[in-house]
């Protein structure tokens, strides 16, 4: 007996040597995504901390931190065995944000955005009043709910669908301790709202898609020949390596980094720019340092996501957490409802159009959705695109906001339909295309000159 347990001791510190040696150079990232992820749930999207660390830091390696809250100072903190203590604070204008290891907490002072506080009465998803009877002619409400209780299947992990066809509300499915009102993480759906202010400014003349030399660090050297264009399309042609699962170029970026827009900007050119398509979550972050450049003081910057964007169309839920230095966080921390979201998709559905108003140039949103060269057809302007049929029974026309774990704003035109969906789960373990086939065709083909509804705030 005492051989059997001798040996089953021995064969426990071997594993926990084996994990050690694992993980350990790896849990600065570890304890960093626990300690952020459960700040931002706890404070942010207002939910309970265990349900945080059952259903959104269950996975490895991040299972293997222990996180805690601190309600009086709104920070959480995260360990492993007791090793790599990181923290994150909440702090009002900026969100959840991850201090540097080592640091206990933040003295920087944040600003908050100027916020709209005129809701409005007409229907959603023009105003904030309750959405019209979902009883559009054309609807097979029994095949499309059969569509979504899919989606909820436990394996599918789903958190959230909701459907918008022809403008209207047809269908919108919670997973018990989620609601209409529950703020969620969008994650590089982020991507294609940085893609949207960028086109705001463009509209206003401030920028342009063939403009280059876009930052001094950058004069005298190659890099000054990426253009615009080249950063929304991922073409730029500048080192990066994205990958989510191990010490890499984002990882690095997104839980060690203070500035995190600087770490793309100094990675050096190992490709040619407009021909060297390479998903980028730096890109986005660097776009986002590009928009700061564009005012001269740091309020404006902010101001104008916020002013010109998200609350013109009503996104009053979002909020885009930043970095420590006051950059918002272009290609990760978008936080809004999935209602809220899926008003995001129906800007584009509309093309740049809302409510009679052009918020971007039509021009915006149509090159938005080309696909940008070496792509396969997979990838636009800061959207992913249908266009080389990775979803082979859905439309082709079909372009996306897409988020780690499987978080999407589906739009697609030749449908007149805006599908939302939140969970843990990606494709291809979550079958877009069935799923997408199913509330598809459960609507009938629209006409492609469909009159623009318009609602009258």
């Amino acid at each position: 007996m005492k051989k059997i347990l001798k040996y089953g001791l021995l064969l426990l510190l071997i594993a926990f040597i084996v994990t050690a040696f694992i993980y350990y150079p790896r849990l600065d990232l570890i304890t960093g995504f626990a300690a952020k992820n459960m700040c931002s749930c706890t404070f942010l999207a207002e939910r309970d901390p265990a349900s945080v660390t059952d259903g959104d830091n269950d996975f490895m390696p991040v299972k293997l931190a222990k996180s805690e809250v601190n309600y009086e100072e709104r920070s959480a903190t995260a360990t492993v065995f007791g090793l790599k203590k990181r923290k994150a604070v909440y702090r009002e204008g900026a969100g959840c944000t991850l201090l540097p290891y080592g640091s206990d907490r933040s003295e920087r002072k944040t600003v908050v955005p100027t916020r709209s506080t005129n809701s409005g009465e007409a229907p959603y998803p023009y105003g904030e009043g309750e959405p019209l009877a979902a009883d559009l002619p054309g609807v097979n409400k029994e095949s499309l709910d059969a569509s979504v209780k899919l989606a909820f299947e436990p394996y599918n992990r789903t958190r959230a669908v909701l459907v918008l066809y022809k403008d209207q509300l047809i269908a919108e499915e919670y997973a018990p301790g989620f609601t209409a009102e529950t703020k969620q993480l969008g994650w590089s759906m982020t991507k294609s709202v940085t893609n949207a202010v960028l086109g705001v400014l463009q509209k206003q003349g401030r920028i342009s898609l063939e403009q280059d030399h876009l930052f001094a660090e950058w004069d005298g050297d190659q890099r000054s020949q990426i253009t615009l264009r080249d950063l929304l399309q991922m073409n730029s042609g500048l080192e990066w390596n994205e990958d989510y699962y191990k010490i890499s170029d984002v990882t690095k970026m997104l839980y060690l980094a203070e500035d995190m827009g600087r770490v793309q900007l100094k990675q050096p050119l190992v490709g040619q720019p407009g021909s060297s398509w390479n998903y980028s979550s730096g890109t986005s972050n660097l776009l986002s340092k590009f928009i700061r450049n564009q005012f001269n003081d740091y309020p404006a910057y902010l101001n104008f996501w916020y002013e010109e964007l998200i609350d013109k169309i009503g996104m009053r839920s979002m909020q885009i957490e930043t970095d420590l230095t006051g950059t918002l966080v272009g290609s990760s921390y978008g936080w809004a409802t999935p209602r809220d979201w899926a008003k995001f998709g129906l800007l584009y559905l509309r093309k740049g159009n809302w409510n009679g108003e052009q918020v971007l140039n039509e021009s915006w949103v149509e090159f938005s959705a080309i696909p940008t060269t070496n792509s396969d057809g997979q990838y636009g302007a800061h959207f992913w695109l249908n266009a080389g049929g990775i979803y082979p029974n859905v439309p082709r026309d079909l372009y996306s906001a897409n988020g780690f774990q499987g978080q999407h704003v589906f739009i697609i035109p030749s449908r007149d339909m805006v599908v939302v969906r939140f969970g843990l789960v990606e494709y291809p373990e979550f079958d877009i295309d069935s799923f997408l086939k199913g509330v598809i065709g459960a609507v009938e083909p629209v006409e492609k000159n469909r009159e623009e509804l318009v609602v009258k705030l």
